[in-house]
Protein backbone atom coordinates (compact mmCIF):
# COMPACT_ATOMS: atom_id res chain seq x y z
CA UNK A 1 0.00 0.00 0.00
CA UNK A 2 1.25 3.47 -0.86
CA UNK A 3 2.79 5.21 2.11
CA UNK A 4 2.04 8.86 2.79
CA UNK A 5 3.58 11.67 4.73
CA UNK A 6 2.46 15.00 6.13
CA UNK A 7 3.57 18.33 4.70
CA UNK A 8 5.09 19.50 7.96
CA UNK A 9 5.53 16.23 9.81
CA UNK A 10 5.59 12.47 9.47
CA UNK A 11 2.40 10.47 9.19
CA UNK A 12 2.08 7.06 10.78
CA UNK A 13 0.36 4.45 8.63
CA UNK A 14 -2.18 2.41 10.50
CA UNK A 15 -5.62 0.93 10.20
CA UNK A 16 -8.54 3.26 11.07
CA UNK A 17 -9.88 0.47 13.28
CA UNK A 18 -7.20 1.26 15.84
CA UNK A 19 -9.20 4.28 17.00
CA UNK A 20 -10.97 3.57 20.26
CA UNK A 21 -14.73 3.73 20.01
CA UNK A 22 -15.82 2.49 23.40
CA UNK A 23 -15.30 4.76 26.37
CA UNK A 24 -13.38 2.23 28.45
CA UNK A 25 -10.91 1.49 25.70
CA UNK A 26 -10.47 5.22 25.03
CA UNK A 27 -9.68 5.85 28.69
CA UNK A 28 -7.16 2.99 28.69
CA UNK A 29 -5.42 4.43 25.62
CA UNK A 30 -5.30 7.85 27.26
CA UNK A 31 -3.76 6.44 30.45
CA UNK A 32 -1.04 4.71 28.43
CA UNK A 33 -0.32 7.94 26.57
CA UNK A 34 0.00 9.88 29.80
CA UNK A 35 2.28 7.23 31.23
CA UNK A 36 4.59 7.55 28.21
CA UNK A 37 5.37 11.14 29.22
CA UNK A 38 3.81 13.49 26.61
CA UNK A 39 4.83 17.11 26.38
CA UNK A 40 2.59 19.43 28.44
CA UNK A 41 0.64 20.96 25.55
CA UNK A 42 -2.81 20.50 27.11
CA UNK A 43 -4.27 22.65 28.62
CA UNK A 44 -1.34 25.10 28.40
CA UNK A 45 -1.37 25.34 24.61
CA UNK A 46 -5.08 26.31 24.19
CA UNK A 47 -4.55 29.18 26.65
CA UNK A 48 -1.58 30.57 24.72
CA UNK A 49 -3.32 30.00 21.38
CA UNK A 50 -6.34 32.03 22.50
CA UNK A 51 -4.11 34.77 23.95
CA UNK A 52 -2.23 34.92 20.65
CA UNK A 53 -5.52 35.14 18.74
CA UNK A 54 -6.64 38.15 20.80
CA UNK A 55 -3.32 39.99 21.09
CA UNK A 56 -2.56 39.72 17.37
CA UNK A 57 -5.75 41.68 16.60
CA UNK A 58 -5.23 44.43 19.19
CA UNK A 59 -3.00 46.70 16.99
CA UNK A 60 -5.12 46.02 13.88
CA UNK A 61 -7.42 49.12 14.01
CA UNK A 62 -4.72 51.80 13.84
CA UNK A 63 -2.59 49.81 11.38
CA UNK A 64 -5.66 49.38 9.18
CA UNK A 65 -6.45 53.09 9.52
CA UNK A 66 -2.95 53.92 8.31
CA UNK A 67 -3.30 51.16 5.68
CA UNK A 68 -0.15 49.32 6.67
CA UNK A 69 -1.27 46.44 4.50
CA UNK A 70 1.68 44.11 5.13
CA UNK A 71 1.37 44.29 8.91
CA UNK A 72 -2.42 43.96 8.65
CA UNK A 73 -2.09 40.72 6.70
CA UNK A 74 0.51 39.49 9.17
CA UNK A 75 -1.88 40.11 12.06
CA UNK A 76 -4.81 38.48 10.26
CA UNK A 77 -2.87 35.34 9.36
CA UNK A 78 -1.33 35.00 12.83
CA UNK A 79 -4.68 35.52 14.54
CA UNK A 80 -6.50 33.13 12.21
CA UNK A 81 -3.85 30.44 12.69
CA UNK A 82 -4.04 30.79 16.49
CA UNK A 83 -7.83 30.60 16.44
CA UNK A 84 -7.71 27.49 14.26
CA UNK A 85 -5.24 25.77 16.57
CA UNK A 86 -7.20 26.84 19.64
CA UNK A 87 -10.37 25.19 18.32
CA UNK A 88 -8.50 22.04 17.30
CA UNK A 89 -6.71 21.67 20.62
CA UNK A 90 -9.97 22.06 22.57
CA UNK A 91 -12.20 19.84 20.42
CA UNK A 92 -9.64 17.04 20.02
CA UNK A 93 -8.22 17.09 23.53
CA UNK A 94 -7.76 13.46 24.66
CA UNK A 95 -9.55 12.04 21.60
CA UNK A 96 -9.01 11.34 17.91
CA UNK A 97 -12.62 11.08 16.79
CA UNK A 98 -14.14 12.80 13.76
CA UNK A 99 -17.11 14.87 14.99
CA UNK A 100 -16.68 17.77 12.53
CA UNK A 101 -15.35 16.68 9.12
CA UNK A 102 -16.34 19.93 7.39
CA UNK A 103 -14.42 21.95 9.96
CA UNK A 104 -11.38 19.75 9.35
CA UNK A 105 -11.61 20.46 5.62
CA UNK A 106 -11.49 24.20 6.42
CA UNK A 107 -8.89 23.81 9.14
CA UNK A 108 -6.39 22.00 6.93
CA UNK A 109 -6.62 24.80 4.34
CA UNK A 110 -5.99 27.38 7.06
CA UNK A 111 -2.91 25.45 8.20
CA UNK A 112 -1.48 25.37 4.68
CA UNK A 113 -2.45 28.99 4.00
CA UNK A 114 -0.93 30.28 7.25
CA UNK A 115 2.31 28.40 6.62
CA UNK A 116 2.69 30.52 3.48
CA UNK A 117 0.76 33.64 4.52
CA UNK A 118 3.02 34.56 7.45
CA UNK A 119 6.29 34.31 5.48
CA UNK A 120 4.65 36.16 2.58
CA UNK A 121 3.51 38.94 4.92
CA UNK A 122 7.05 39.18 6.25
CA UNK A 123 8.28 39.42 2.68
CA UNK A 124 5.85 42.29 2.04
CA UNK A 125 7.11 44.08 5.14
CA UNK A 126 10.69 43.83 3.93
CA UNK A 127 9.70 44.91 0.45
CA UNK A 128 7.80 47.85 1.86
CA UNK A 129 10.85 48.82 3.86
CA UNK A 130 12.73 48.65 0.59
CA UNK A 131 9.98 50.78 -1.03
CA UNK A 132 8.71 48.12 -3.44
CA UNK A 133 6.01 46.41 -1.35
CA UNK A 134 2.91 45.09 -3.09
CA UNK A 135 -0.22 44.03 -1.21
CA UNK A 136 -1.34 41.35 -3.66
CA UNK A 137 1.64 39.08 -2.92
CA UNK A 138 0.21 37.72 0.32
CA UNK A 139 -3.26 36.78 -0.84
CA UNK A 140 -2.30 35.38 -4.22
CA UNK A 141 0.59 33.28 -2.89
CA UNK A 142 -1.41 31.77 -0.03
CA UNK A 143 -4.40 31.03 -2.26
CA UNK A 144 -2.27 29.43 -4.96
CA UNK A 145 -0.35 27.19 -2.57
CA UNK A 146 -3.55 26.15 -0.82
CA UNK A 147 -5.05 25.20 -4.18
CA UNK A 148 -1.90 23.40 -5.35
CA UNK A 149 -1.83 21.30 -2.18
CA UNK A 150 -4.87 19.40 -3.45
CA UNK A 151 -2.72 17.97 -6.25
CA UNK A 152 -0.58 16.06 -3.74
CA UNK A 153 -3.23 15.51 -1.07
CA UNK A 154 -3.32 11.76 -0.49
CA UNK A 155 -6.64 11.62 1.37
CA UNK A 156 -9.12 13.95 3.01
CA UNK A 157 -7.26 14.75 6.26
CA UNK A 158 -5.72 13.26 9.40
CA UNK A 159 -6.75 13.72 13.02
CA UNK A 160 -4.08 13.61 15.72
CA UNK A 161 -5.18 13.30 19.31
CA UNK A 162 -4.42 16.51 21.27
CA UNK A 163 -3.49 18.23 17.99
CA UNK A 164 -6.63 18.10 15.86
CA UNK A 165 -7.06 18.26 12.11
CA UNK A 166 -3.96 18.08 9.94
CA UNK A 167 -3.44 18.02 6.16
CA UNK A 168 -2.47 14.72 4.52
CA UNK A 169 0.20 15.37 1.89
CA UNK A 170 1.56 12.51 -0.21
CA UNK A 171 5.33 12.23 0.24
CA UNK A 172 6.36 12.62 -3.36
CA UNK A 173 8.85 14.92 -5.05
CA UNK A 174 6.06 17.07 -6.48
CA UNK A 175 4.85 17.91 -2.96
CA UNK A 176 8.13 19.62 -2.13
CA UNK A 177 7.78 22.05 -5.04
CA UNK A 178 4.05 22.66 -4.65
CA UNK A 179 3.75 22.91 -0.86
CA UNK A 180 6.78 22.27 1.33
CA UNK A 181 9.43 24.63 0.07
CA UNK A 182 7.45 27.89 -0.11
CA UNK A 183 8.14 29.05 3.48
CA UNK A 184 11.88 28.64 2.87
CA UNK A 185 11.76 30.37 -0.54
CA UNK A 186 9.79 33.33 0.82
CA UNK A 187 12.05 33.48 3.86
CA UNK A 188 15.20 33.59 1.75
CA UNK A 189 13.78 36.35 -0.47
CA UNK A 190 12.81 38.29 2.65
CA UNK A 191 16.34 37.85 3.97
CA UNK A 192 17.74 39.37 0.78
CA UNK A 193 15.48 42.42 1.08
CA UNK A 194 16.33 42.72 4.75
CA UNK A 195 20.04 42.80 3.99
CA UNK A 196 19.52 45.33 1.19
CA UNK A 197 17.49 47.57 3.50
CA UNK A 198 20.18 47.48 6.18
CA UNK A 199 22.83 48.22 3.57
CA UNK A 200 20.86 51.19 2.21
CA UNK A 201 20.39 52.51 5.73
CA UNK A 202 24.11 52.22 6.47
CA UNK A 203 25.06 54.08 3.29
CA UNK A 204 22.47 56.88 3.56
CA UNK A 205 21.87 57.17 7.27
CA UNK A 206 21.60 60.96 7.43
CA UNK A 207 19.22 61.25 4.46
CA UNK A 208 17.25 58.28 5.74
CA UNK A 209 16.67 59.81 9.18
CA UNK A 210 15.73 63.13 7.58
CA UNK A 211 13.17 61.42 5.36
CA UNK A 212 11.59 59.49 8.22
CA UNK A 213 11.43 62.61 10.42
CA UNK A 214 9.75 64.68 7.69
CA UNK A 215 6.04 65.35 7.76
CA UNK A 216 5.56 63.64 4.42
CA UNK A 217 6.55 60.26 5.82
CA UNK A 218 3.99 58.24 7.80
CA UNK A 219 6.73 55.82 8.92
CA UNK A 220 8.65 56.91 12.00
CA UNK A 221 12.22 55.94 12.76
CA UNK A 222 11.11 53.76 15.68
CA UNK A 223 8.41 52.01 13.68
CA UNK A 224 10.83 51.30 10.84
CA UNK A 225 13.19 49.40 13.10
CA UNK A 226 10.36 47.61 14.84
CA UNK A 227 9.16 46.40 11.45
CA UNK A 228 12.71 45.37 10.62
CA UNK A 229 13.04 43.52 13.93
CA UNK A 230 9.70 41.76 13.39
CA UNK A 231 10.66 40.60 9.90
CA UNK A 232 14.10 39.46 11.08
CA UNK A 233 12.66 37.53 14.02
CA UNK A 234 10.13 35.84 11.76
CA UNK A 235 12.93 34.81 9.40
CA UNK A 236 14.92 33.33 12.29
CA UNK A 237 11.92 31.17 13.20
CA UNK A 238 10.50 30.24 9.79
CA UNK A 239 13.59 29.19 7.89
CA UNK A 240 15.08 26.77 10.49
CA UNK A 241 11.74 25.15 11.39
CA UNK A 242 10.69 24.76 7.75
CA UNK A 243 14.09 23.33 6.87
CA UNK A 244 13.81 20.86 9.73
CA UNK A 245 10.33 19.77 8.58
CA UNK A 246 11.61 19.16 5.05
CA UNK A 247 14.53 17.21 6.46
CA UNK A 248 12.16 14.95 8.41
CA UNK A 249 9.94 14.40 5.40
CA UNK A 250 12.89 13.52 3.19
CA UNK A 251 14.75 11.20 5.59
CA UNK A 252 12.17 9.52 7.84
CA UNK A 253 10.47 7.59 5.02
CA UNK A 254 11.41 6.87 1.42
CA UNK A 255 10.20 9.20 -1.28
CA UNK A 256 7.30 7.69 -3.21
CA UNK A 257 7.03 8.21 -6.98
CA UNK A 258 4.25 10.21 -8.56
CA UNK A 259 2.29 7.67 -10.60
CA UNK A 260 -0.92 9.40 -11.58
CA UNK A 261 -3.73 11.58 -10.30
CA UNK A 262 -5.90 8.53 -9.74
CA UNK A 263 -3.21 6.73 -7.76
CA UNK A 264 -2.59 9.74 -5.50
CA UNK A 265 -6.28 10.34 -4.78
CA UNK A 266 -7.28 6.69 -4.39
CA UNK A 267 -9.73 6.27 -1.51
CA UNK A 268 -9.59 10.03 -1.02
CA UNK A 269 -12.55 10.26 1.37
CA UNK A 270 -10.88 8.29 4.15
CA UNK A 271 -9.80 9.99 7.38
CA UNK A 272 -6.90 8.65 9.41
CA UNK A 273 -7.26 9.04 13.17
CA UNK A 274 -4.07 8.71 15.20
CA UNK A 275 -4.18 8.44 19.03
CA UNK A 276 -1.46 10.20 20.98
CA UNK A 277 -0.06 6.88 22.19
CA UNK A 278 0.84 6.14 18.56
CA UNK A 279 2.28 9.41 17.31
CA UNK A 280 4.12 10.19 20.57
CA UNK A 281 6.17 7.01 20.16
CA UNK A 282 8.24 8.79 17.50
CA UNK A 283 10.45 11.38 19.20
CA UNK A 284 11.19 13.30 16.01
CA UNK A 285 7.49 13.40 15.18
CA UNK A 286 6.71 14.82 18.63
CA UNK A 287 9.28 17.58 18.18
CA UNK A 288 7.95 18.47 14.73
CA UNK A 289 4.33 18.52 15.87
CA UNK A 290 5.02 20.61 18.96
CA UNK A 291 7.13 23.11 17.01
CA UNK A 292 4.39 23.44 14.42
CA UNK A 293 1.84 24.01 17.18
CA UNK A 294 3.74 26.68 19.10
CA UNK A 295 5.12 28.63 16.15
CA UNK A 296 1.92 30.57 15.34
CA UNK A 297 1.16 31.70 18.93
CA UNK A 298 4.80 32.69 19.26
CA UNK A 299 4.58 34.84 16.11
CA UNK A 300 1.42 36.53 17.45
CA UNK A 301 3.05 37.26 20.82
CA UNK A 302 6.21 38.61 19.16
CA UNK A 303 4.15 40.95 16.99
CA UNK A 304 2.30 42.26 20.04
CA UNK A 305 5.59 42.75 21.87
CA UNK A 306 6.87 44.95 19.03
CA UNK A 307 3.70 46.93 18.24
CA UNK A 308 1.24 46.37 21.09
CA UNK A 309 3.19 48.28 23.74
CA UNK A 310 4.67 51.07 21.60
CA UNK A 311 3.90 54.76 22.12
CA UNK A 312 1.18 54.90 19.46
CA UNK A 313 -0.41 51.78 20.94
CA UNK A 314 -0.48 53.31 24.42
CA UNK A 315 -2.08 56.43 22.96
CA UNK A 316 -4.85 54.36 21.40
CA UNK A 317 -5.34 52.40 24.63
CA UNK A 318 -5.77 55.70 26.49
CA UNK A 319 -8.28 56.97 23.93
CA UNK A 320 -10.27 53.74 24.09
CA UNK A 321 -10.25 53.75 27.91
CA UNK A 322 -11.59 57.28 28.24
CA UNK A 323 -14.13 56.70 25.49
CA UNK A 324 -15.63 53.98 27.67
CA UNK A 325 -15.11 55.93 30.91
CA UNK A 326 -16.99 58.98 29.60
CA UNK A 327 -20.01 56.80 28.93
CA UNK A 328 -19.91 55.77 32.59
CA UNK A 329 -19.75 59.39 33.77
CA UNK A 330 -16.01 59.72 34.33
CA UNK A 331 -13.69 62.20 32.64
CA UNK A 332 -9.91 62.70 32.61
CA UNK A 333 -8.30 65.30 34.85
CA UNK A 334 -7.45 67.51 31.88
CA UNK A 335 -11.11 67.82 30.92
CA UNK A 336 -12.08 68.64 34.51
CA UNK A 337 -9.35 71.27 34.71
CA UNK A 338 -10.44 72.82 31.44
CA UNK A 339 -14.05 72.82 32.56
CA UNK A 340 -13.25 74.50 35.89
CA UNK A 341 -11.15 77.22 34.25
CA UNK A 342 -13.88 78.00 31.72
CA UNK A 343 -16.46 78.10 34.51
CA UNK A 344 -14.31 80.54 36.49
CA UNK A 345 -13.88 82.78 33.46
CA UNK A 346 -17.64 82.78 32.88
CA UNK A 347 -18.32 83.68 36.50
CA UNK A 348 -15.75 86.48 36.42
CA UNK A 349 -17.30 87.93 33.30
CA UNK A 350 -20.75 87.73 34.82
CA UNK A 351 -19.68 89.43 38.05
CA UNK A 352 -17.84 92.23 36.25
CA UNK A 353 -20.86 92.94 34.08
CA UNK A 354 -23.19 93.03 37.10
CA UNK A 355 -21.10 95.67 38.92
CA UNK A 356 -21.05 98.11 36.00
CA UNK A 357 -23.76 100.42 34.64
CA UNK A 358 -26.64 98.79 32.80
CA UNK A 359 -26.57 99.02 29.06
CA UNK A 360 -28.81 101.64 27.45
CA UNK A 361 -31.23 100.12 24.97
CA UNK A 362 -32.38 102.36 22.14
CA UNK A 363 -36.12 102.46 21.63
CA UNK A 364 -37.32 100.78 18.51
CA UNK A 365 -38.40 103.19 15.76
CA UNK A 366 -42.08 103.48 14.87
CA UNK A 367 -43.29 101.35 12.01
CA UNK A 368 -45.39 102.79 9.21
CA UNK A 369 -47.30 101.06 6.48
CA UNK A 370 -46.32 102.38 3.11
CA UNK A 371 -49.32 102.41 0.80
CA UNK A 372 -47.34 102.72 -2.37
CA UNK A 373 -43.75 101.80 -1.82
CA UNK A 374 -41.30 100.36 -4.24
CA UNK A 375 -39.87 98.37 -1.30
CA UNK A 376 -43.02 96.33 -0.76
CA UNK A 377 -41.31 93.21 -1.96
CA UNK A 378 -38.40 93.88 0.35
CA UNK A 379 -40.78 94.23 3.29
CA UNK A 380 -42.48 90.94 2.53
CA UNK A 381 -39.19 89.13 2.04
CA UNK A 382 -37.01 90.49 4.84
CA UNK A 383 -39.38 92.11 7.31
CA UNK A 384 -37.78 95.52 6.82
CA UNK A 385 -40.22 98.46 7.04
CA UNK A 386 -40.45 100.92 4.17
CA UNK A 387 -41.70 104.41 5.00
CA UNK A 388 -42.24 107.58 2.91
CA UNK A 389 -40.32 110.64 3.99
CA UNK A 390 -41.85 113.99 3.38
CA UNK A 391 -38.50 115.56 2.67
CA UNK A 392 -38.49 115.91 -1.05
CA UNK A 393 -40.49 112.76 -1.62
CA UNK A 394 -37.45 110.66 -0.69
CA UNK A 395 -38.11 107.13 0.50
CA UNK A 396 -35.87 105.66 3.21
CA UNK A 397 -35.56 102.17 4.59
CA UNK A 398 -35.66 101.86 8.36
CA UNK A 399 -33.77 98.90 9.69
CA UNK A 400 -35.53 97.02 12.47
Amino acid sequence: MRREIQADTIAYEHSPNIVAVEDKHQQRVHKRAVASGPLPSVPLFPIFAFIGFVLALVPLPWHFEAWNSATCYYMIWASLACLNQFVNSVVWANNALNPAPIWCDISTRIIIGASVGLPAASLCINRRLYNIARVQTVMVTAAEVSACSYVVQGHRFNIYEDIGCYPAIYNTLLAYFLVNWWPIVLGLISAVYCILSLRAFALRRAQFKEFLSSNNSSLSFSRYFRLMALATTELMLTIPISSYAIYLNATAQPLDPWVSWWNTHWDFSRVEQIPSIIWRMDHELVIAMELGQWLNPLCALIFFAYFGVASEARKHYKMAFWAVARRLGFSPASDAKGLSSSSLAHLAKKSSSSTGLPEYALPSPPRYNASASSFGALEEKTGYVAASDTFGGRTDVLLP
